[in-house]
Parts: structure tokens; C-alpha cells; sequence
């Protein structure tokens, strides 16, 4: 039995050049096609929305980052103005005068 499939096969010889994928062969190609580009589109998209959420987030660090220093440096910048209120004077001050010219002892 297995020596007649072997004689009928070697009967019907046809030319490799001739045999073609056919139009499902070219469909379904196309169709593999079309799903690449689409998932190459659908990649391309994510990775912008990633790029800008990571400058977004970025820029609200830096911001953040320059508020908190603002503040530190107001911090201190007040700190600073209130210590020259209570040093003492200087030798060369004046004692502070009310409307009449006179040494204001309320001060």
C-alpha cells in the first residue's frame, strides 16, 4: 500500500515556478500588514503620551521645587528683617524723635 501513493505521486509532477500563494495567500498578507502598521500607530501614540506625562511631571517638580525655595529664602528673608528690628542700635543712631523734635521715649 505504501508503494502506490509513491507511483501516483511521482505521475503528477508539476513546476514550482507555477505554484503561487493565491489570493488568499495575498490577503491574508495584507491583513498581517495592516494589523503592524496599526500596532506600530497605536505604539507611537503611547510613547508620546508617556514622553509628555514625564515633562509634565517634571515641570510640576521643578515648580514645586522653586515654590519651596521661594518660600525657604522668604523664610529667612523675614527672619532677617525681624533681627534688625530688635538689634540694638549702633552708636551712631539717633534715638527716634517724635513730631516736636523730641527723643521718643515710647520707642
Amino acid at each position: 500500500m505504501l508503494v502506490v501513493p509513491a507511483v501516483l505521486a511521482t505521475d503528477e509532477e508539476f513546476d514550482p515556478n507555477t505554484v503561487t500563494p493565491g489570493v488568499w495567500g495575498f490577503v491574508l498578507t495584507f491583513l498581517v500588514m495592516v494589523v503592524v502598521v496599526l500596532l506600530i500607530l497605536d505604539m507611537t501614540r503611547r510613547m508620546r503620551r508617556v514622553n509628555m506625562r514625564a515633562q509634565v511631571q517634571a515641570q510640576l517638580a521643578a515648580e514645586a521645587e522653586a515654590a519651596a525655595r521661594d518660600a525657604e529664602l522668604a523664610e529667612a528673608d523675614g527672619q532677617a528683617i525681624d533681627a534688625a528690628d530688635d538689634a540694638p542700635p549702633n552708636e551712631g543712631d539717633e534715638p527716634p524723635r517724635d513730631e516736636d523734635g523730641r527723643p521718643d521715649a515710647a520707642r
